[in-house]
């Protein structure tokens, strides 16, 4: 059997190691040196191309000012700019003075007892709009001087509310402003006596069905267009004409689609149909309110103010309530902050008749001028008043200011006034 001698000595082994683990730790050496120098060698060159980068851009920088600096309109040009910039700040603070008409629709009684507004200024500027505004209160009846006409209009300010907020389709797809008709040509809100308020979605209108997307037009298909006769024009049009007539009929399944004014129209009640709407176990897809309020399957008007809710007295009687405790049109007439009548005096109006002079300041919440409120109605306690900016529908409430007593005008001076004095009355 062979055998194995090793004639070297250990101290040799341990030495060839040794040997063996230098030349290992040089060569890692090389390696990092290297590739450090690789590493400096390429930041180097990125460093010189960014520099060289950044040069050419401040000389096509320096260029344009230069340019930029020669235009004669530039002043007018950075104005326009700032502008834009503020559209969205402009939009935000922008006032809608028109709901003035629908404001004073809603707080100045008409009927036997009335009250004419001689003179009215408006100031929206401040943090609550306020107006102000010299008048005259009638009693209806001999001889016509009466404080609770003013006592009733002063406390009438506590109950008034405001409503605002958006129409939906069926979908609760969220419609346009733009796309929502609420009054008719005399500038009367559109109303059911039996059924209440009600506005007209135009369907058809261009961008006015969120569930209805238009086809993209083929960049080919537009080539040839423009390629082929007039008469090909024509004929490409009237096609893609049909073809949308037939995808926005498309879309329009399962509502109602009326006439008004030669536009397609739906109805959508702003005014809850409890009656119609109220199901105890609807189907999937059939219109229905449930007893917290909530409208499905139908386009209807979701309110930001009024909240509805059912309670069942029966199985077949439901009561149902309407609540408005947040959106107060004068927020301080509770402690009489919201109104204050300055002034009072006896007078006569233009028809000679005795007549009962006041002036007032109301303060009205912001948030009924605010652009970005859609909608705004303002409801008065007796129930919700025309939505208009149609002059007619407030000129009577406007009349010559009322005369003072003449000094021989004894039955003006000496009549006496019945009721509570809300005013300090004038001599």
């Amino acid at each position: 059997m062979a055998r194995e001698i090793n004639l070297v000595p250990d101290i040799k082994n341990e030495f060839i190691k040794t040997l063996k683990f230098r030349n290992l730790i040089f060569f890692i050496c090389i390696v990092v040196s290297s590739g450090s120098l690789i590493t400096i060698l390429v930041s180097l060159s990125i460093a010189g191309g960014q520099q060289g980068f950044i040069s050419a851009k401040q000389s096509t920088l320096d260029l344009m000012e230069s340019k930029i600096n020669e235009y004669n309109d530039l002043g007018e040009f950075l104005t326009i700019r700032d502008q834009l910039s503020n559209i969205s700040s402009i939009t935000e603070n922008k006032v809608f003075m028109s709901r003035t008409f629908n404001i004073l629709s809603a707080i100045i009684p008409v009927g036997a007892d009335y009250i004419n507004i001689s003179e009215l200024s408006i100031d929206l500027t401040r943090e609550a709009p306020t107006f102000t505004f010299d008048a005259q209160a009638n009693a209806g009846t001999e001889p016509f001087i009466d404080y609770n006409v003013l006592d009733s209009f002063k406390k009438s300010m506590q109950y008034m509310r405001y409503d605002y907020g958006e129409y939906v389709d069926k979908d609760d797809n969220s419609i346009p402003a733009y796309c929502i008709i609420e009054a008719g040509n005399d500038g009367a809100t559109f109303k059911d006596p039996s059924r209440g308020y009600y506005a007209f979605w135009l369907i058809n209108g261009e961008g006015c069905n969120p569930s209805y997307e238009a086809p993209e037009e083929d960049e080919e298909d537009e080539e040839d267009t423009r390629s082929t006769t007039n008469t090909n024009n024509e004929t490409r049009e009237t096609e893609a004409a049909e073809k949308k007539a037939a995808a926005v009929a498309a879309s329009q399944a399962g509502y109602n689609i009326e006439d008004y004014n030669g536009e397609k129209v739906v109805r959508i009640w702003r005014t809850p149909q409890y009656a119609d709407w109220y199901k105890e176990n609807p189907n999937e897809d059939e219109v229905y309110m449930d007893l917290n309020g909530e409208i499905h399957n139908v386009p209807h008007f979701n309110s930001a103010c009024i909240s509805y809710s059912g309670a069942k007295k029966s199985s077949e009687s439901i009561t149902w309530t309407a609540t408005n405790e947040n959106c107060k049109l004068v927020p301080g007439s509770d402690d009489n902050n919201g109104i204050d009548i300055q002034q009072s005096s006896n007078g006569r109006n233009s028809s000679n008749d005795l007549v009962l002079r006041f002036s007032a300041v109301i303060s009205f919440a912001p948030e009924v001028f605010n652009f970005n409120n859609h909608h705004m109605l303002a409801l008065s306690p007796s129930g919700r008043r025309n939505v208009t900016d149609s002059y007619s529908q407030i000129q009577s409430m406007f009349a010559e200011r009322a005369a003072d007593c003449a000094q021989d005008d004894t039955a003006c001076i000496t009549t006496p006034t019945s009721g509570t004095q809300s005013g300090s009355e004038e001599d």
